[in-house]
């Protein structure tokens, strides 16, 4: 169908995805959802900011990975046909650049990100501020840059990775779950504030989601009990495992789509049944 999601063909271990483009009858394939369609990904060098550069340039999107580590976006956006920009996007003028150097914007993804366990009382200042400036500076500087260009263009579409810690109390999760409740903040507030600019902006609040981000912050929070703390975090959702990139790409590519016209200011929790399943 035309307007069907897109679909993957999974082998029997769920580790390796192919895309599986329907078909709109007589053997001709449909368009691509992205199809001429101009896509910045922040964080785009790894995890679900990764996959989501992959699925939306498989889509038809030019994109163009915005991030610190060169090596990996490097590599990722060669593998896609894209275009990689090593930028700190907590750096307002590194941030103002690189989005000068895009021809044009229809597409902004937010997916920079670094996790904390800690409590309020062995939070230090330093690390408090060191995560706002990662997960909420780099999202109003780049929120801020797209806009400016989206409503040269007569409109555009942001997305902005936020988490279930943004909308649940976890426990050791002050200071992460304090910026994704401010990315929630941002992203209504963005929405209701540019509804006259054609811009839409939602947001999607993943559970835990495996990536090398998950497995760097195990190993560096559970020195010794990887292989314990792992399965104990995949089994606190209640569909059994943890998510993963490419599923978080599907509803990203869903929502940056014109599939999804008429929303905006509304989170997508992806969460294996976190909220309403506990009981």
């Amino acid at each position: 169908m035309a307007g069907a999601l897109p679909s993957f063909a999974v082998n029997a271990d769920f580790k390796h995805y192919r895309m599986v483009r329907p078909l709109l009858g007589n053997g001709i394939l449909r368009e691509l959802k992205l199809q001429g369609k101009t896509a910045i990904v922040t964080g785009g060098a790894s995890g679900i900011g990764e996959a989501i550069a992959r699925l939306f340039a498989r889509e038809g999107a030019n994109l163009h990975i915005f991030d610190i580590n060169s090596e990996n976006a490097t590599r990722v956006a060669a593998d896609i046909s894209g275009a990689a920009r090593v930028c700190d996007v907590t750096d307002e003028s590194q941030t103002e650049a690189a989005f000068a150097s895009v021809p044009r914007v229809d597409i902004l993804v937010n997916s920079v990100g670094i996790a904390h366990v800690g409590r309020i009382d062995n939070t230090d200042p330093e690390t408090f501020d060191r995560l706002f400036r990662v997960n909420v500076r780099s999202y109003y500087l780049a929120m801020r840059a797209a806009v400016k260009r989206m409503k040269q263009n007569g409109g555009g579409v942001i997305l902005n990775l936020a988490s279930i810690s943004g909308a649940a109390g976890l426990a050791d999760r002050f200071a992460y779950s304090a910026t994704k409740g401010a990315v929630l903040a941002m992203t209504y507030s963005v929405a209701r504030d540019c509804l006259r600019d054609h811009i839409r902006c939602n947001s999607v609040s993943p559970a835990r989601i495996h990536t090398p981000f998950v497995d760097g912050f195990v190993k560096k929070n559970y020195p010794g009990n990887e292989a314990e703390a792992f399965e104990r975090l995949a089994s606190l959702q209640p569909i059994g495992r943890m998510g993963r990139p490419e599923e978080v790409a599907a509803l990203a590519l869903f929502l940056c789509s014109e599939d999804a016209a008429f929303i905006t200011g509304t989170d997508y929790p992806i969460d294996g049944g976190f909220f309403n399943l506990h009981g």
